[in-house]
């Protein structure tokens, strides 16, 4: 087939494609939100169309102020200022003639395609869902009506979670559901073996801090152990916020930026933490839970929606948040896991046999490659 992606420029994105290297699907790939190329040899650069985004009129005196204090009038106005979304994927259509198009992600990659993607209403359409697409942009009102149109007209649909598979029939999707897989699809088990060491002390906190991400009561929590004085604590994926606090209040934790590694470092240093923490009001299934059972990290989780208890039996593998904005709670299910041994040693056992059954590479290639069989 001859199949265009659309998507942001993402590290999943390039690990999913690499799984359809040798399929012998044609693929293309469109740079929805222009933010460069996508970093792969799978997809050839005279396939990835990146600079395409054109002014029809120059720039006129308050237009940025417009786009922050009157979102939906400037988005009204964008087609007659420059060239959108919709318009481009219209004419790639006709330059590449596709038998698919699959969208990575509603919002931002989603939405904009709507209409095009209408009036090709032959061309079969596959969307993934990512993280909080679904389960807390449906609760806007502002949203939900968006949600819907889009999942109205998509054929195919891959999710991360059974949970989204639920909520997408809730909102009107009544197409082929092609399974819930890995968002950055699986890993390669034999090759990060040699990460993993034994002897681990060091609890890995994920620093997102916004309005999803609520990894300052983590670490709010982590000051009222006297305990971490044995161990390392480093902050990954930390937003500024998170930095200022522990810079702030003389902790002694490392921190690494939103960008501050990439993603073999952060496997490595999954493969070196006893710990790790994920905090959230709402996800899909983070990437970074998987990287924790992969790489033999004691996973402490929440739990939005339910739905880290697909991968997460609280007290068997891992231990799950249920209150992630209440310091106190994390304080205690921090403390459980540092002082339960027992506890851990079981979940690393079971954790290896989820890796090896949910999570392997080529498991979860073939899982992609038959649903792309199905189209």
């Amino acid at each position: 087939m001859k199949i265009l992606l659309i998507s942001m420029p993402s590290i999943h994105v390039i690990r999913w494609v690499e799984n359809l290297q040798e399929a012998g699907h044609e693929l293309y790939w469109f740079d929805v939100m222009g933010r460069g190329a996508l970093q792969t040899d799978v997809i050839t650069e005279e396939k990835q169309f990146i600079d395409w985004k054109k002014r029809k009129r120059p720039y006129f005196k308050g237009e940025y102020f417009l786009s922050k204090k009157a979102p939906n009038v400037a988005l009204a106005l964008q087609p007659f200022l420059e060239v959108t979304a919709a318009e481009f994927l219209k004419h790639l259509i006709f330059k590449i003639k596709p038998d698919v198009v699959h969208s990575f992600e509603m919002q931002s990659c989603s939405y904009p395609i709507l209409k095009t993607m209408k009036e090709f209403s032959h061309l079969k359409w596959i969307y993934s869902c990512w993280g909080s697409d679904l389960y807390y942009y449906s609760n806007l009102k502002s949203h939900k009506n968006k949600i819907k149109k889009v999942l109205s007209r998509v054929d195919y649909l891959f999710t991360d979670c059974i949970r989204d598979y639920n909520l997408a029939m809730t909102l009107g999707f009544k197409g082929v559901f092609l399974g819930a897989v890995p968002g950055g699809s699986g890993y390669d088990l034999q090759k990060l073996k040699k990460f993993k060491i034994k002897n681990r002390k060091i609890i890995l906190v994920k620093g997102y801090e916004h309005d999803f991400g609520k990894a300052l009561n983590v670490i709010k929590a982590l000051e009222l152990l006297p305990e971490i004085i044995k161990y390392d604590v480093v902050v990954f994926g930390a937003h500024q916020k998170v930095i200022d606090y522990i810079k702030c209040n003389n902790l002694a934790y490392k921190t690494f930026s939103r960008h501050g590694l990439s993603h073999d470092e952060l496997l490595k240093l999954m493969g070196k933490s006893l710990i790790y923490i994920g905090n959230s009001i709402s996800d899909g299934i983070p990437n970074t839970l998987l990287e924790a059972i992969v790489m033999g990290a004691f996973p402490i989780q929440s739990n939005p929606g339910s739905v880290t208890e697909e991968y997460i039996n609280n007290n068997e593998n891992g231990l799950i948040i249920n209150n992630p904005e209440n310091i106190e709670d994390l304080k205690k299910v921090i403390l459980k896991a540092i002082n339960s041994v027992a506890l851990r040693e079981k979940a690393k056992s079971i954790n290896d046999r989820v890796a090896k059954e949910k999570l392997n590479k080529k498991i979860v290639k073939k899982q992609i490659i038959d649903a792309y069989i199905q189209i």
